[in-house]
């Protein structure tokens, strides 16, 4: 375990339709393009299928980035974002955007 300074971002990418009934066995790409620019895709319903890496759940895969700042996080978070494509998908635009309200606020 490696402790790190300074924000990170993390962008859930989630199925169709989730949070209510979804599909799975999608074909997912663009997970090692999207850790070429520095983040870190963590698994969470994925499997291997037949034609390689697939959805198998509600909430798919975990895009994080780090930044030195906030805004740099979030923009890294979702540069690794765009890498990714699978039927279906679906994910907030809106992660981190409160915390640089509080941080222009002076709240941290």
């Amino acid at each position: 375990l490696e402790w790190r300074s300074g924000p990170s971002v993390c962008v859930v990418l989630a199925s169709g339709g989730y949070p209510g009934a979804y599909d799975t066995g999608k074909a997912i790409r663009g997970v090692d393009a999207a850790e070429a620019t520095g983040a870190t895709v963590f698994h969470a319903g994925t499997r291997m299928g037949a034609a390689g890496l697939e959805t198998a759940g509600g909430r798919v895969l975990g895009v994080t980035a780090a930044g030195q700042s906030l805004a740099g996080a979030i923009h890294g978070a979702y540069e690794a974002v765009r890498q990714v494509d699978f039927e279906g998908m679906q994910y907030r635009t809106d992660i981190g955007r409160k915390g640089l309200v509080r941080a222009t606020e002076g709240a941290y």
